[in-house]
């Protein structure tokens, strides 16, 4: 039987919550999903610029949860910048 996931905590929603390359018509776009979790991830360790262990203490997991979290919003952010996809932020299992 599989553990059940644990809820993330994020400090709130986010207020904007699509990102799209610039000239390019919505209708013609891939989309990449970021979960608010990961996005809380990216927003701790890259803008407010903390350490591993103090992110994962403020969204009360593990360590090596969020390292899994913040590898994969990277990942999703990357792939949308380089290959020119929206970005969606919606959807995780999280709490305010």
């Amino acid at each position: 039987m599989v553990r059940p996931r644990l809820c993330r905590r994020v400090r709130f929603n986010p207020s904007v919550t699509y990102f799209k390359p610039r000239g390019i018509p919505l209708r013609e776009l891939e989309e990449v999903t970021l979960p608010v979790e990961e996005f809380e991830a990216v927003r701790l360790k890259d803008l407010e610029g903390l350490e591993q262990k103090e992110c994962a203490k403020r969204m009360k997991i593990s360590q090596p949860t969020f390292h899994r979290a913040i590898l994969s919003a990277r990942k999703k952010i990357a792939d949308a910048i380089v290959n020119g996809k929206a970005i969606k932020i919606e959807g995780g299992n999280y709490n305010v």
